[in-house]
């Protein structure tokens, strides 16, 4: 197991895999901008060292040689990059392994398949999982307007790295179609350093569900059943559910299959999600399509660690040092789910002026408990500072 961990992200993340590793008996180290110096994440870590330029909070966490240069200094055997920022960039994976350094995640030859919208795509068809009319990536307009001639509307204009929501936009109509690849390209530049874009066809009326899997260096794959994540706000998850409800047994299944599938054809290592849109509506009601994979740990794995009892955090930092899943005591026979859990993401936003994100200082805070409440969170005390830098995520409330 690794002696020393870097968290190069923040938040509530940072927080929960800084537990993690405490509790694998590995030491803590975090990252910071200037801008976030009073943060939680910071005075939870046994080290902290800032990073970045002052003024420049979100490119500091997007600083590969950064990242790097505070994990050499300080000794760090491994770095765990989380969700957003980094976690899907395989430069930093690929800088790891040049300076000696675990990265806690997927190859750099794996995330430039996995985490590539394109490149899944591909790598879906080969596995045989059923997808949806997309085109190439690019940062061309007019590459991607002619494009979509072929795709047809509605269509989604998306980021090719990246997720969350971020860089992702859906057009009805082909007038339309310019002012949001370049919004969403801006942000996907912004939130992931990756202008490319690519255009997808749209479902009609789909049921977002998601298959968890954990996939060791020896080829083991295993799934941990589904998440419900259709309750979403400007395509962005609020709520997720596991498992998902009023899905019929043989879909289950054939999600299962395929997640699994998929993972081997890429060859994937670590902890990763598949993602599919199951149609609700129309001729092809109950069929589902592969939309992508995010080859990281997802905001929402906690529902999952709740009905199945296994800590997936630690499972990645487990699988990273070089253990297989038969050592960590899992197979598919012995992963079993109990019962259901739900999560609501709580955030920071106004709803008086159209759900913005809100910033200041939290003056009162009162913590929800009892039996079978579970709270995420890294910004989430009285006196602690709402950023206008980063997410509106403040805790994340399990039940």
């Amino acid at each position: 197991m690794f002696t020393k961990i870097l968290v190069a992200n923040r938040g509530e993340i940072a927080v929960r895999a800084f537990r993690a590793a405490y509790e694998l008996g590995a030491k803590t180290v975090a990252v910071f901008p200037y801008e976030d110096r009073n943060s939680t994440h910071r005075q939870k870590a046994d080290e902290a060292y800032q990073i970045g330029e002052k003024g420049h909070p979100v490119s500091a966490y997007l600083n590969v040689s950064e990242i790097i240069r505070v994990a050499k200094e300080c000794g760090a055997d491994a770095i765990y990059p989380g969700y957003g920022f980094l976690s899907e960039n395989p430069e930093l994976a690929q800088a790891a392994r040049e300076n000696g350094i675990a990265f806690i995640g997927p190859s750099s030859e794996v995330l430039e398949l996995a985490g590539n919208k394109v490149n899944a795509i591909a790598a879906a068809t080969r596995a045989g999982v059923p997808v949806l009319q997309s085109s190439g990536s690019s940062e061309d307009a007019k590459e991607l307007i002619k494009a979509a001639e072929k795709i047809g509307f509605p269509l989604f204009v998306k980021a090719v790295a990246g997720g969350g929501g971020r860089g992702m936009r859906r057009v009805t109509n082909a007038k339309d179609l310019p002012e949001a690849i370049e919004q969403a390209s801006r942000e996907a530049q912004s939130a992931f350093g990756d202008a490319r874009v690519f255009l997808e066809q749209a479902v009609l009326r789909p049921r977002h569900i998601e298959v968890q899997i954990l996939a060791d260096s020896k080829g083991d794959v295993v799934h941990l059943f589904e998440r419900d994540c259709s309750i979403q706000r400007r395509n962005q998850k609020v709520v997720e559910i596991a498992p998902a409800p009023n899905i019929d047994e043989g879909l289950r299944q054939q999600l299962y299959k395929d997640a699994v599938s998929f993972a081997k054809e890429l060859g994937y290592q670590n902890a990763g999600t598949v993602e599919f849109l199951v149609e609700t509506t129309g001729p092809n009601t109950g069929k589902h399509v592969f939309i992508e994979m995010n080859p990281r740990i997802q905001v929402e794995h906690t529902v999952t660690e709740e009905v199945t009892d296994i800590d997936l955090v630690q499972s990645q930092m487990r699988i990273a040092s070089g253990q297989s899943l038969k050592e960590m005591g899992l197979s598919q026979d012995t992963i079993s789910m109990r019962g259901f859990a739900i999560q609501c993401r709580i955030t920071t936003e106004d709803p008086s002026a159209n759900f913005r994100p809100d910033t200041g200082k939290i003056t009162t805070y009162r913590s929800p408990g009892g039996a079978g409440i579970r709270l995420d969170g890294g910004t989430v005390t009285a006196g602690s500072e709402v950023s206008p830098h980063f997410d509106s995520l403040l805790v994340k409330l399990v039940a």
